[in-house]
């Protein structure tokens, strides 16, 4: 099994989900779609009169402040439009999906974290009422029972927190890797508007073909920016068993296809293999 982490960037379009659908339609195997929608809440926050509001913890990670109104964008954004618009188009070319989110079945749970401290445009902030939180737990039910009845899931953030019964927002990518680990799947494939991880994100040229895992402090080295977080999950999917974690193009006319031949960033353990 892999599991297919599609991006939400600008890049990844309504042409991009075409050809995503149709290469699936000809492989064989067995697949989970996690997708991202990033720059549709964006745009759907600023419609709604909800400028995104971009906050820099401690450790220079930038997040975005999810109050309750914007949990709720985040809803009609993720689960809604996104998913459903994805979900048509693998109907459409053949490929049985059902469109899901990590509220659904409990599938994945955790804790919302109400206050939030950082920076925001330079000032120090503290902000309640925050709708972001950290994953605990995956369950691997209601995937299993889809996958094994021949649906493809194609599966959204948020997740859920049990105690307060509130949507929580999580990082796309953390779900993706610990979906990976619950389900033990053989390789997870990040897609998204670039061919892979660049040393040099204004430049596609830049590409760099393979990280060892085997050597995480080298590995960071490649790493830019937010790229730093991906990188770290991707070396932490390889050290807990994943065998090959690829950062692909999702805009090609095979994605899926290009990816498991090798093309983008693949992760994995050089020494070790």
């Amino acid at each position: 099994m892999y599991i297919l982490k599609l991006g939400g960037g600008a890049g990844i379009t309504q042409e991009a989900f075409s050809n995503f659908a149709a290469d699936l339609a000809t492989l064989e195997g067995q697949f989970v779609v996690v997708h991202g929608a990033n720059a549709e809440f964006s745009r759907l926050s600023e419609a709604l009169g909800q400028p995104p509001r971009m906050i820099t913890n401690e450790k220079g990670r930038v997040s975005r402040y999810t109050d309750r109104e914007t949990m709720e964008t985040m809803l009609m954004a993720y689960c809604g439009k996104v998913n459903k618009l994805l979900v048509a188009t693998m109907q459409h070319a053949g490929v049985n999906a059902v469109g899901l989110s990590g509220i659904d079945g409990h599938l994945a749970t955790g804790k919302r974290k109400p206050v939030i401290r950082g920076t925001e445009e330079g000032k120090t902030k503290v902000l309640r009422d925050d709708h972001a939180g950290s994953l605990k737990a995956i369950d691997t039910a209601l995937v299993t029972l889809l996958t094994g009845a021949g649906y493809l899931p194609v599966l959204t953030p948020p997740a859920l927190d049990l105690d307060e019964g509130t949507p929580i927002n999580v990082d796309g990518d953390r779900l993706s890797l610990e979906l990976a680990l619950a389900l033990g799947a053989e390789g997870l494939i990040f897609f998204a508007d670039t061919p892979g991880l660049l040393r040099d994100r204004d430049d596609e040229s830049s590409l760099i073909e393979e990280i060892d895992a085997s050597d995480p402090d080298k590995a960071m080295e490649a790493a830019q920016g937010r790229m730093k977080v991906k990188v770290e999950t991707a070396v932490k999917a390889v050290e807990q068993g994943i065998g090959r974690v690829i950062f692909a193009d999702g805009r090609t006319s095979r994605p899926v296809s290009d990816a498991l031949a090798g093309r983008g960033t693949v992760v994995r353990n050089v020494h070790h293999s």
